[in-house]
């Protein structure tokens, strides 16, 4: 039976439990089984190593140094990593052994929430497939990022809040590899209302159902 753990905290302003809420229950519709868990402290079982899928939701917190090297042989030996937006990619600002798994940093929303547009770079990916470019209402993410991320979605900022960055592109949806793990990453998803979105939700539907062993 494929299990997946989803540990949610940090910052409240994510709605972290609400969205964990929505996740669990998207992830045990496709056949899951879902364990929920408040805070960092799961990620030292080292019964996660036999599971499918990690999905941390947990903004602007910290790991101890167990924790993350539990999690880290975890998936370096073949456990799925998924998440989005600050929950996931803007878990643990001091850990870099974290931010190398994930593949990138959040860093700034300039201008915060407002309409952008979301362009889809690889249309035949499985994980963004027949979903198109979309308008999009939200923080827009300007991420520091791995260049071996794979990139499916990025998003073109203008000069409206900072001209120095008018034009420039940021990957918004990526997956990777760590060691035999699958990695899968979103920007898009400030609260839970967001997954009314369908573009939204079905992009964080597949990556995650693809990140799982």
């Amino acid at each position: 039976m494929r299990q997946v753990l989803i540990c949610w905290g940090g910052w409240d302003g994510h709605q972290p439990d609400q969205c964990a809420a929505i996740v669990s229950d998207m992830l045990q519709a496709e056949g899951f089984t879902v364990r929920v868990e408040a805070g960092t402290e799961a990620f030292a079982d080292p019964a996660i190593r036999d599971y499918s899928l990690i999905v941390p939701m947990l903004t602007m917190t910290k790991i101890e140094k167990p924790e993350i090297e539990n999690l880290e042989l975890a998936i370096r030996g073949g456990v799925g990593l998924g998440g989005f937006h600050g929950q996931a990619g803007d878990s643990f600002r001091d850990c870099v052994q974290y931010q190398y798994m994930i593949g990138g940093q959040w860093v700034a929303h300039p201008g915060n929430i407002y309409d952008y547009t979301v362009n889809i770079v690889k249309p035949e990916d499985p994980l963004v497939s027949g979903i198109g470019d979309f308008p999009y209402r939200s923080e827009q993410y300007y991420m520091h990022v791995d260049p071996n991320n794979e990139v499916l979605a990025t998003t073109t900022f203008t000069g409206e809040h900072d001209a120095w960055i008018d034009g420039h592109v940021i990957p918004v949806v990526w997956k990777r590899r760590h060691g035999q793990g699958r990695v899968f990453y979103s920007s898009l998803g400030h609260q839970a209302a967001e997954f009314e979105v369908p573009q939204m939700r079905e992009i964080v539907r597949r990556g995650l159902v693809w990140a799982a062993r």
